[in-house]
């Protein structure tokens, strides 16, 4: 097991030239996602809104930044005994894929209760799955001990300078398309995405706010930055699962207390309200994690929302049966 690098006493885990080095690294495997437009989005909230689509990055989410980017850099040693992780989706989609696409493999733990499409799309993606209870499991621990018995590189989800770079390549190109906004609204699960998004987004334009959305259901970063320490939550129950954190990591609250100006919280109705607006309006597909940075602008938790926003969609992975089941009308009562 390698353990993540650390800096020296006193600096950044994380800065805009290790963002702009992920970027170079992950050029031309990683897909430069699309930024859309909404006039109609754009009128219900009052502000110009430029969207962030990593539902259309590799692997359906924004996870395959990070971890390319941290899987690229192991030795040829390390790649030929195999990498492990531990996700409740995205993640393990991104490590299965980081390790195929360098010809190593990869060991997954998810939680027993994962969406059945993450799984099997991990699964095809050539990786061995372990599952777990996430309600009486310590992942950290069973991952941890799991990557030590097999000789295993450990690539956890957020907790490690490379994945939290690689991640902050998202608001590096979207800045890179539309210039300075004035806010960039992010999905807020363990922190890897937001960390690094602030890291470049305040690197490049210094009085940008950066605003992270949690479900209300599991409001741990929140109550971290509103207490200046780590603030440990029940595991929380919301459709919002890949944001369904009890603690934020170490290192990347010690970036988000730094740099993250505020949080937003926002209920799964408001989330599946977001889901089929981006459905009906805007013809994309997003899961629910994906969709809470919108759905926190359309239920007006942003406020005052400045005139230039910038939002991230985290994520499309949801099969048709879940997504259905989230956004579909209930039929009339007779």
């Amino acid at each position: 097991m390698i353990s993540s690098p650390r800096p020296p006493a006193g600096a950044a885990p994380v800065t805009l030239d290790d963002v702009r080095d992920a970027a170079a690294r992950i050029a031309g495997v990683a897909h430069r996602t699309p930024v859309l437009r909404s006039r109609t989005l754009d009128a219900l909230v009052g502000a110009e809104v430029h969207l962030k689509c990593e539902n259309f990055q590799r692997i359906g989410a924004f996870k395959f930044r990070g971890a390319y980017n941290a899987a690229s850099r192991l030795t040829p040693r390390q790649l030929a005994k195999g990498i492990a992780a531990y996700s409740s989706g995205n993640h393990a989609q991104a490590v299965a894929l980081a390790a195929r696409e360098l010809g190593s493999s990869a060991v997954i733990l998810m939680p027993e209760d994962t969406p059945r499409s993450k799984r099997e799309a991990t699964e095809g993606y050539g990786a061995e799955v372990v599952t777990y209870d996430r309600y009486t499991g310590d992942r950290v621990a069973i991952g941890e001990a799991l990557a030590a018995e097999r000789g295993l590189s450990l690539i956890p989800p957020y907790e490690h300078p490379h994945v939290i770079a690689g991640q902050g390549t998202a608001a590096l190109e979207l800045l890179d398309e539309t210039g300075p906004l004035d806010a960039l609204v992010v999905p807020v699960g363990g922190g890897g995405l937001i960390a690094g998004s602030a890291t470049a987004a305040k690197g490049l334009h210094s009085g940008i706010r950066v605003i992270g959305v949690e479900p209300e259901a599991g409001d741990d970063t929140r109550r971290s930055l509103a207490a200046g320490r780590r603030v440990s939550i029940p595991v929380p129950r919301t459709i919002a699962d890949g944001q369904a954190a009890d603690i934020p990591g170490e290192l990347t609250f010690s970036v988000n207390r730094r740099l993250v100006d505020d949080i937003a919280l926002v209920g799964d109705d408001a989330i599946r309200a977001a889901m089929r607006f981006a459905f009906e309006r805007l013809k994309i597909v997003l899961e629910p994690s994906g969709a809470s940075a919108l759905a926190a602008l359309l239920a007006h938790r942003v406020t005052p929302l400045p005139p230039r926003v910038g939002v991230i969609l985290s994520g499309g992975n949801i099969d048709t049966g879940r997504f259905a089941e989230l956004c579909g009308t209930p039929p009339a009562q007779g």
